[in-house]
């Protein structure tokens, strides 16, 4: 069935991942007339704007993550936004939120980017208030739960409301214009694809180094940590594409198939195969930045450096960095752990991978 919709709905409008990616993204969309002309976008928050001031909101984060050449196309982007505050743990809030949004004559899309623990009450508000009709498509970007047990869960209760054909489960780090090359560059490059594998290929690393901190995220990323946040969604992703075999179509079953067998191939890695750490304070490109330990502003067992496995003849290596400054060794600007065993392990990031890919 084809689908465009008239209304879009943005889920945690207010938080970091719509700063820095869906307003900048939504916004390009529009500059190149790829956003559908009488698209209305509504945001919704706990934070109290109105729509005057979450445009306001919305202009300052464009300007400071939209490229250059684009910034022209803001004000005309900024009249298609307006807000409605929610408290997405109650029901009685989402009546109020239908009414903003109005009829829809095409279709509405939902973009759900909120903690794991509001994921049932929002689909719960969202089946109460009639925003879960036929006509409804609705996007959940990860994470989707904290364990496996959460995010069976989860996917329950939006089965609850949605039937699967209308549910696309998002990881924004496969939109990158070099993740998305990556099939291309094994399976329709005549020199790459004979060479990709094993018998020519020593290790492959995959390293995900961050120059930024924090920024607003400190009640997300304390409980989730760098294994949970990119480990578990984001690299296991790029493992899985690096090293799916060719999928008998490239339509989206196809491709989940082959990296799930990637996944259930996977060596389980121990506890001393294991380096986390915690990056301290520094500097970045001539700034002083703090320390993770000041930024939460007391003491904290998350890791932002996570590395595995550490030595040893093994093809896959992984490793991520959150604000890392690359002038210095990685060893020296994150401060090792002692509680290894306080975090999630392994097994548990590719069982959850597996069962949300």
């Amino acid at each position: 069935m084809n689908f465009t919709a008239d209304r879009l709905l943005l889920f945690g409008a207010t938080g970091d991942l719509a700063q820095r990616m869906l307003l900048p993204s939504l916004c390009a969309l529009d500059a190149d007339r790829l956003v559908a002309e009488g698209l209305k976008i509504v945001g919704t928050a706990r934070a109290g704007h109105d729509d005057a001031s979450y445009r306001a909101f919305a202009r300052e984060a464009l300007e400071k993550y939209l490229p250059g050449h684009r910034k022209p196309a803001i004000p005309a982007f900024l009249e298609r936004l307006s807000y409605q505050p929610l408290d997405a743990s109650v029901t009685h809030g989402f009546g109020a939120l239908a009414e903003k949004l109005g009829p829809s004559r095409a279709g509405l899309a939902i973009f759900l980017s909120t903690a794991p623990s509001l994921f049932e009450p929002t689909i719960a508000g969202l089946a109460a208030s009639g925003l879960a009709g036929e006509r409804v498509r609705i996007g959940l970007e990860k994470p989707l739960g904290t364990d496996l047990e959460s995010s069976r869960q989860i996917n329950d209760s939006v089965a609850h409301a949605f039937p699967e054909e209308r549910i696309f489960r998002i990881d924004h780090y496969l939109g990158k214009e070099t993740v998305q090359n990556l099939l291309a560059l094994r399976f329709a490059n005549i020199l790459f694809e004979p060479l990709w594998n094993a018998a020519h290929i020593d290790h492959v690393q995959i390293t995900v180094a961050e120059t930024v901190g924090l920024e607003g995220r400190v009640g997300f990323y304390d409980g989730a940590g760098a294994l949970r946040d990119m480990v578990a969604s984001h690299m296991l992703q790029l493992l899985a594409l690096v090293a799916m075999e060719p999928p008998a179509s490239y339509q989206a079953t196809a491709v989940r198939d082959e990296k799930v067998k990637v996944l259930r191939s996977l060596r389980l890695v121990g506890p001393d195969e294991t380096v986390t750490g915690q990056y301290t304070a520094g500097a970045i490109a001539g700034q002083a930045v703090p320390g993770y330990a000041e930024e939460l502003e007391q003491a904290s067992a998350t890791e932002t450096f996570v590395a595995f496995p550490r030595e040893g003849e093994t093809l896959f290596r992984l490793a991520k960095a959150g604000r890392y400054a690359e002038a210095m060794p990685l060893y020296e600007w994150f401060m090792p752990l002692l509680h290894l065993d306080a975090r999630p392990d392994l097994v548990q990031c590719i069982k959850l991978c597996e069962h949300i890919m």
